[in-house]
This record gives C-alpha cells, sequence and structure tokens, in this order.
C-alpha cells in the first residue's frame, strides 16, 4: 500500500509490556511489543497458551493498561478516553469475541446479540431484526428463543460471533474464534470475518494458537513469551505440515 495513501491505523501500539506482581512475583505477560493495525484488515496473532495473546488483546481494547508503552485506537491514546466515553466506544464501534463467549443466561440467542446495538441508534423492531439476521448467516437462527444453557459450544460460540459483528464495528477482536468449532466450522466462521474485514473495511485481530488460520490472514505474527515477531506464511505453512 502506498505510504501516501495509508489510512490511520485503527490500533497502534508503540513498545507495550505489562506486567503483573510485584518484586519476586512479577511475571511479564507481553513486552516491547509494537503493531500498527488498519481499516481492511485481519491480523491473526500466532502462538500457545500463556504465550501473552489475550492479554495484548486486553490491552488494545483498553480493559487492561500497559505498565510501558503507548496504546491508541481510532487515532487517540486509549489514556485520553474518559472510562465512559471508552464504555461506549467498546460498545458502538469494537466488537468482541471471547474464548469464553460471555454470553448472558438470562438472555435468548436474540436477545444478547440485540442487546449490544441499543447503543447504536437501533429501534427495538430494528434491533431484534438485525439479531435474527445474523444469526440466520450463522446458521443458528433455530437457536433464537433458546437460552445459552441449551447450546452446545459451537453454538454458543456462533452466537457470539453475530453479536460481535451486529453493531457494524470498525475494529473486531476475536481471542479463539475457532476453538470450540469442528475444523470446517471453524474455517466457515474465519471466512465470516475474513469478509468482514474487506466488504466493510474493518480492522480484525484474531489471536490462536491454530495455525491453519494463517491463509486467511493479510498479516501473521508469533507471540512467544511475551514477544511478538512477523511470521511469514511460508513458515507457517512449514509448521502445518510438520
Amino acid at each position: 500500500m502506498n505510504e501516501c495513501l495509508r489510512p490511520e491505523p485503527v490500533v497502534s501500539l508503540d513498545d507495550v509490556t505489562k506486567v503483573f506482581g510485584t518484586n519476586e512475583h512479577r511475571t511479564t505477560a507481553v513486552k516491547d511489543v509494537s503493531l500498527e493495525a488498519y481499516p481492511g484488515e485481519l491480523i491473526l496473532l500466532l502462538g500457545p497458551s500463556g504465550s501473552g495473546k489475550t492479554t495484548l488483546l486486553t490491552l488494545i481494547a483498553g480493559l487492561s493498561r500497559p505498565t510501558a508503552g503507548r496504546v491508541r485506537i481510532f487515532s487517540r491514546d486509549i489514556d485520553s478516553y474518559p472510562a465512559a466515553e471508552l464504555q461506549v466506544l467498546r460498545a458502538t464501534r469494537i466488537g468482541f469475541i471471547f474464548q469464553t463467549f460471555l454470553l448472558l443466561d438470562s438472555l435468548t440467542a436474540q436477545e444478547n446479540v440485540a442487546m449490544v446495538l441499543r447503543f447504536s441508534g437501533y429501534r427495538e423492531r430494528d434491533r431484534q431484526q438485525r439479531a435474527r439476521a445474523l444469526l440466520d448467516r450463522f446458521k443458528v437462527g433455530h437457536l433464537c428463543d433458546k437460552f445459552p444453557r441449551t447450546m452446545s459450544q459451537g453454538e454458543k460460540q456462533r452466537v457470539a460471533i453475530a453479536r460481535a459483528l451486529a453493531n457494524r464495528a470498525d475494529l473486531v477482536i476475536a481471542d479463539e474464534p475457532t476453538g470450540s468449532l469442528e475444523t470446517q466450522q471453524g474455517f466457515d466462521i474465519i471466512r465470516l470475518l475474513h469478509g468482514q474485514a474487506k466488504d466493510n473495511k474493518t480492522c480484525v485481530i484474531v489471536a490462536s494458537h491454530d495455525l491453519r488460520l494463517a491463509e486467511f490472514a493479510d498479516r501473521i505474527f508469533k507471540l512467544e513469551d511475551g514477544r511478538m515477531r512477523d511470521a511469514t506464511r511460508a513458515e507457517v505453512g512449514a509448521a502445518v505440515r510438520a
């Protein structure tokens, strides 16, 4: 991409470090990570459990603050957002796909998806229609009136992904979005996220341990012990074949 025409990054990290604990109990979860993520691209963060992927996602979302370095989203330092404004930002411009789903047990699938649209100016009827359409798109429309306790893990994941895309977010953050799905279902989901990036100019950041998702990514990074480096498609392909 021509640097003169490149848009402002949706996410910008500058030498970000996150340390938990104090003194001899200190653990460095993320170390000196720098990254710029742009509209319309899908970035894949690869690494095993404990490599720092989830911590990095929480820093990007402003759910955690860095020990050192700078985090910017939507061209502003995350520290400059008042708490209330950051909360609205998460509700209207950021979609989350959590590894543990975080569906509300007291709400049906349709209500879980429609809930996030309350902050986006949708009327009640439009919220319900969009929620149902998304659930149909992810092949769980038959679960509209079902509660999470009656769903399989894979069904919960599909509902959670529908919820993340409901507000037409500018940034989608996904933590192991295919972890509870069978292989083909997982590929279907990542294709939809890739399409979301390309068709709607959404910045999609996916953290996963599944190397096979690399074929859908525009850029690939590997996290090891909290440090991040570029990974080539050839390198990841060789690891898949090994």
